[in-house]
């Protein structure tokens, strides 16, 4: 049997696939586009103009969706594990599955919502709080799946896997803090304006916020890489009950 069809590896496996070609493909059309600058622009830079806006609006729909499955499938996981050992607390279980739903919303503001978009003339737009959502829920879920795999150990992941996810998530909060402090020092993004340049006064905030967000987008996907191979170990079905005809 191939390996992407034990279990439901497949989801987590697709979600990392997926999820790293959504940053890297509309960059890649962007820079060819003279959209965007080749060092570090806002992942969301690479989707303002067509075509990479739709491409970047799609495969992000179809992003938030496999994260919702995969945090689901997750969820069902623990939770059957939890029934038998009895490790993980139902109340953890939950809350890390709420706010993974919320980054998942968050990423659909993100994806519905170009940068420029602006609403009753604000500067802080409905994109900015849909990506603020994303990652700061994001980087919330991902500390307690760190401390869930503590909990659940040696019964549903290895030490070395508890460690990697320690790990990956310290340096999603370390990220997290420069990502939306440096963006208060930089002016809000234009329909004209979207490169800065060296000689701007912003640039210098504008390339550590950058820099920041991107190694917090590809945590994430670190984060998910690490679900692989524990979703070999369980299938997830669904049961049909049909309600008595009166």
């Amino acid at each position: 049997m191939w390996w992407f069809r034990q279990g439901t590896c497949f989801l987590p496996a697709f979600l990392v696939v997926w999820s790293s070609s959504n940053f890297i493909i509309p960059y890649i059309i962007a820079v060819y586009g003279h959209h965007v600058d080749v060092l570090f622009p806002y992942i969301s830079d690479t989707g303002v103009y067509p075509p990479e806006r739709c491409i970047f609006g799609l495969m992000s729909v179809v992003t938030a969706f496999s994260a919702l499955m995969t945090m689901y499938c997750r969820y069902k996981f623990v939770e059957r594990l939890s029934e038998q050992t009895a490790a993980v607390p139902p109340s953890l279980n939950k809350a890390a599955l709420g706010v993974g739903m919320v980054s998942c919303v968050g990423m659909l503001f993100v994806a519905t919502f170009q940068e420029t978009v602006k609403i009753m003339n604000c500067n802080f737009t409905v994109h900015d709080a849909g990506s603020i959502l994303f990652f700061v829920s994001g980087v919330a879920y991902s500390i307690l799946q760190a401390v869930i795999s503590y909990c659940a150990y040696p019964f549903g992941s290895s030490l070395m896997v508890c460690y990697v996810r320690t790990a990956v998530a310290s340096i999603a909060v370390l990220a997290l803090f420069p990502t939306i402090i440096a963006a208060f020092f930089i002016q809000p993004v234009t329909d004209e304006i979207i490169k800065i340049e060296p000689t701007d006064k912003d640039y210098v905030p504008h390339l550590i916020s950058t820099i920041n967000e991107w190694i917090v987008a590809f945590s994430f996907v670190c984060f998910f890489l690490t679900y692989i191979h524990e979703f070999k170990l369980f299938t997830l079905k669904v049961k049909t009950d049909l309600l008595e005809c009166s």
